[in-house]
């Protein structure tokens, strides 16, 4: 019962994890294929929340499409704020390339970050890849995703991971 449009992207991620939840775990904002296909035709920066999914997304597509691959959570600043690397990373991201696709696949801090400065209006990514994997506040940040009104492709629950990110990109 996938939509036409999402079976290359559930495809991609069961094939990457073996995990055939997904089929029901991945949800979709309205649009949001043929959105993150134009950003990427647009050259638009895709920043991660590790280096892991950077490395994982194909280099060759980027270059291909004029895309930047970025991650800032080697940045400095955040043992001098005392606030998670993620947060900091979302706020570079926000700053640095305000109209980027962001690929979560780590970090729920960096998803909690994303919605607070979307709220603010400060920052209003082209779409919002938001799987990343674990127990504390994961379920419920990518809940907060789903509810902001932002594209996203969002994997429900605990489940995710940096390569479940690199394969949504990779995906699309």
């Amino acid at each position: 019962d996938i939509p036409a449009e999402y079976k290359p992207v559930v495809k991609r991620v069961i094939h990457t994890t073996a995990d055939f939840s997904y089929e029901t775990s991945m949800t979709f904002s309205k649009g949001v294929i043929e959105e993150a296909l134009k950003a990427i035709r647009e050259g638009v920066d895709i920043v991660t929340d590790t280096n892991m999914a950077k490395s994982g997304i194909s280099h060759k597509m980027a270059e291909k499409f004029s895309c930047s691959l970025n991650c800032y959570m080697a940045d400095s600043e955040a043992a001098k704020r005392e606030v998670t690397r993620a947060t900091v990373s979302v706020e570079k991201a926000a700053k640095d390339n305000p109209d980027c696709i962001m690929v979560v696949g780590n970090a729920p801090t960096a998803l909690m970050r994303i919605r607070e400065l979307y709220d603010e209006g400060i920052f209003v990514p082209r779409l919002v890849i938001g799987v990343p994997v674990g127990f504390v506040n994961v379920a419920s940040a990518k809940e907060e995703i789903i509810e902001s009104g932002m594209s996203y492709i969002v994997a429900r629950g605990r489940k995710g991971g940096s390569n479940v990110a690199a394969a949504i990109m990779n995906a699309l």
